[in-house]
């Protein structure tokens, strides 16, 4: 890594936390771009979106060979999109595989989505997972599942299967426990069924940002000195108490037994880091959750925003918990009612990551249009 040692990402790459990039396209993985950004910002993850990809496809001009291709003969939307995002991602993967290898599997990783509309439809999504990672073809992808009620069966068969998996959409403590046990009831089942365990990966998504969002208009809406006092807490609180969650399951016994078979921990991944509220310092997620063993994804600005400028405070776990609890025993005390704003942030999650696949099929529809139009003026 050419990064400076005291350099902010370097600080924060230091203090045990792995900087993954919340973005991808063509004209990132072009001219050795996304090569720069592992030797310069010490990128070692790649977490890929829908809307993200969207984008991508808006912006750039290296996918209209592809799509003319495809538009001549005759794919279908479904398919340009499974064809365009599955070839990017190898294409990541392929780049990040020195990294992969370097790490043993812990970094190097890139991550693709299942279709989210398939969130609560078990046996679609792991029929899906399923055909992403056959097409990706690569050890180093993570198959998105989103972490709904319907998510919880799927990720514990993928597993299970040997299929490295990114947890997705995960709000509150409660489902994050539930992510875990089934991480490890399908570990358990993989090691039932012969599988090397050793060579399964998984992060465990916990969404930062949207949290604040919405206690934070609760809390506007309450009105009161006490309630304006007790804004912007709530995210890191909450994410804290998460790894606590982590570390008391990397504690048990029946971790302990996972583990003497090979088993790797599923690392707590901080999503949606970049900061919605301008009034707040624009990396208060990733300086406030600089955990060692952790990995923070990061959109490119809130990235660039903490090279010029990030912190990395020396963070005492025993210290962080029960401060952490006393911010959401607060907000309790004050009328947010906790569960009610999770099931909401998740069913929302939900229809987002949904909105951003329509938007992907939308473009692609467009383009696809553009694309046999050109190809058959092409004939004339």
């Amino acid at each position: 890594m050419l990064i400076a040692h005291d350099h902010p990402l370097a600080a924060l790459t230091a203090a045990g936390v792995s900087i993954w990039l919340d973005d991808l396209s063509r004209e990132l993985l072009a001219g050795g771009r996304l090569e720069a950004l592992v030797a310069d910002r010490g990128v070692v993850g790649i977490t890929t979106s829908p809307t993200i990809f969207a984008s991508a496809l808006e912006r750039g001009e290296r996918y209209t060979p592809q799509l003319r291709e495809l538009a001549a003969a005759g794919t279908s939307v479904e398919d340009t999109v499974f064809a365009i995002t599955t070839d990017d991602v190898r294409a990541a993967c392929r780049v990040l595989r020195p990294l992969y290898d370097r790490t043993d599997g812990v970094d190097g990783r890139v991550s693709l989505d299942v279709d989210p509309r398939l969130a609560h439809d078990a046996e679609a999504t792991i029929a899906r997972a399923r055909e992403l990672w056959a097409a990706v073809g690569e050890p180093n992808l993570l198959v998105k599942i989103p972490a709904t009620a319907d998510g919880l069966g799927a990720i514990t068969a993928i597993i299970a299967e040997g299929i490295s998996v990114n947890v997705t959409l995960i709000f509150s403590l409660e489902r994050y426990r539930d992510v875990i046990d089934a991480y490890h009831t399908g570990l358990e089942t993989a090691a039932f069924n012969e599988y090397d365990v050793s060579a399964i990966h998984s992060v465990a998504s916990f969404c930062v940002s949207g949290v604040d969002s919405a206690i934070d208009a609760r809390l506007d809406a309450i009105g009161t000195g006490r309630a304006i006092a007790a804004k912007g807490k709530a995210a890191i609180a909450n994410a804290r108490l998460a790894h606590e969650i982590h570390a008391e399951s990397l504690a048990s016994p029946r971790w302990r037994r996972l583990a003497a078979a090979g088993a790797r921990p599923q690392r707590p991944l901080w999503a949606s880091t970049g900061v919605k509220n301008p009034d707040y310092p624009d990396t208060m997620y990733v300086s406030g959750l600089a955990i060692p063993g952790t990995v923070s994804a990061m959109p490119a600005a809130t990235l660039e925003a903490f090279a010029d400028h990030g912190t990395v405070p020396a963070l005492v776990l025993e210290e962080i918990y029960g401060p952490a609890q006393d911010v959401l025993g607060e907000i309790a005390e004050l009328g947010v009612d906790y569960r009610e704003v999770t099931d909401e942030l998740e069913r929302r999650g939900v229809q987002k990551f949904a909105a951003g696949w329509d938007e992907l099929a939308g473009t692609v529809r467009g383009l696809l249009g553009r694309g046999l139009a050109e190809h058959r003026s092409s004939k004339r």
